[in-house]
């Protein structure tokens, strides 16, 4: 599809939107606007754009359809796919300016936000009034918009659900510049078709969020971590299915590598309580109170000692738990200073998540490249990173390329699909017809065609991958 370039006459016109100072053309686009989080190859828009207001985004996707100009709407540049890359020019319409909390609701338990609210400043606002936002992505300088355009997960999902699990209402505007609500400040909603879920992890291709209205949740009283160490990932991971089944669910269910852990280590600069062991699993649990937090985890530590787990460690206090949550957030980022890389966020049933993890380190020994893994035991949510390390990028791109391949085809045999909470944005379009089907993917090209007839949205992400 053919998009038109900028001209001086449509900047002229952005600006007279957002004002001269909110519109970037030239050397003013700094370079993390043509790239995310992960992605290596750089993507120059036409211009940045920041409106302020939901008549500033109308106003522009307006003039935008009218030109078939390319939008990519853009919030923190965080993602691991390339969703807010704009592979063909355009406009980047950053979200950053939008970032405030319309209203914390504490009787109805809801809050409208703005989408470029970051997710650590919302749940902080939240919890301070106790309140509680239970989606937790590892990523808390995510925005808002970021999380519900991805449906993103994170490590309390196990427990608590997902993003889309929390989103009440949405306020976007479509291509043309038409504003759109849907849903609201209420609980139950069976009025027609639920266009909002549409939205909701459609990566900017459909529409731009421009307000949202979240459920929020009384906040736990007490919190408490169990760290157990295991003699190997296999067992650590077996023992999985054993927690479940005792239907004491814990908040979180983290697997990590004694290799990442030792990364993040270098990359803090700080100690965990324990790296002696191959591999870990990190259990959080939330109550009202410490006699019945203390009967729940002393019950799922006999189950891990029981599944072969070397020791159990309690974290209760504060200062221990943010200590180890702290290194399991930086996991990520211990990663990528080691090496560039690139990720798989693979989901499988929870029961088969110790067999797809032994046939990556199949794959490691078989295409000799390091392949290594943490992510969300509890929900069967993987992460698995391929390191270029010493290997030329031509050699390493290849081999990566067959080795997701081979993982995203076991994924598919197990019943799993390509993407647990991080979307497809550009970098997994070659994955989803297999694991969709052809009706799947031309149900989502006719949605795509209804919301955005000239396909101006984030164009070249999820459903263009046929």
């Amino acid at each position: 599809m053919q998009y038109s370039e900028l001209i001086p006459d449509d900047v002229e016109a952005l600006q007279a939107i957002a004002g001269n100072s909110h519109v970037k053309v030239g050397d003013a686009i700094h370079d993390d606007y043509m790239r995310d989080e992960l992605a290596l190859d750089l993507y120059r828009p036409d211009a940045v754009v920041e409106p302020k207001t939901t008549e500033e985004v109308a106003a522009i996707m307006s003039y935008c359809s009218n030109r078939g100009i390319a939008v990519t709407t853009r919030g923190s540049g965080t993602g691991l796919c390339g969703g807010s890359v704009p592979l063909y020019g355009g406009i980047v319409l950053s979200t950053a300016r939008m970032n405030r909390i319309l209203d914390i609701d504490e009787k109805n338990l809801m809050a409208v936000v703005e989408p470029g609210v970051l997710l650590m400043e919302f749940q902080q606002a939240v919890e301070e009034r106790g309140l509680f936002y239970p989606p937790d992505p590892g990523e808390k300088t995510a925005t808002l918009g970021g999380n519900v355009s991805t449906n993103a997960g994170g490590m309390r999902a196990v427990r608590y659900g997902v993003t889309r699990d929390y989103v009440l209402g949405l306020e976007a505007v479509l291509a043309d510049g038409t504003v759109m609500e849907t849903g609201g400040k209420v609980v139950k909603n069976s009025s027609g078709y639920s266009l909002g879920h549409l939205l909701i992890g459609a990566e900017g291709t459909l529409a731009v969020i421009t307000k949202i209205t979240l459920k929020l949740l009384p906040k736990p009283e007490r919190q408490v971590s169990l760290l157990v160490p295991f003699p190997s990932l296999e067992e650590g991971i077996r023992a999985v299915p054993e927690i479940l089944a005792a239907k004491e669910v814990p908040t979180a269910i983290e697997f990590m590598q004694k290799e990442i852990l030792d990364a993040a280590e270098t990359y803090l600069g700080k100690a965990f309580p324990d790296s002696s062991a191959p591999s870990y699993l990190l259990l959080t649990f939330y109550g009202r109170n410490m006699v019945e937090l203390e009967q729940v985890y002393d019950r799922v530590a006999h189950v891990c000692l029981d599944a072969g787990a070397v020791d159990v460690f309690i974290a209760n206090t504060a200062d221990r738990q943010e200590s180890i949550w702290e290194t399991r957030g930086a996991f990520l980022e211990a990663l990528k200073a080691m090496s560039d890389l690139e990720e798989v966020d693979v989901v499988v049933p929870p029961t088969e998540v110790a067999s797809f993890i032994a046939y990556t380190e199949e794959l490691a020994a078989e295409y000799d490249v390091r392949i290594l893994s943490f992510g969300h035991a509890g929900d069967g949510n993987l992460h698995v990173y391929i390191l270029q390390d010493q290997l030329s990028k031509e050699e390493w791109q290849r081999r990566a390329e067959q080795i997701m391949e081979a993982v995203y085809r076991r994924a598919r045999k197990l019943r799993g699909q390509v993407s647990g909470e991080h979307g497809i944005g550009y970098a997994k379009r070659p994955y989803l017809r297999a694991s969709l089907g052809e009706t799947q993917m031309q149900l989502m090209r006719g949605i795509k065609d209804t919301f955005d007839r000239k396909g101006i949205l984030n164009p070249g992400k999820v459903w263009s991958s046929f």
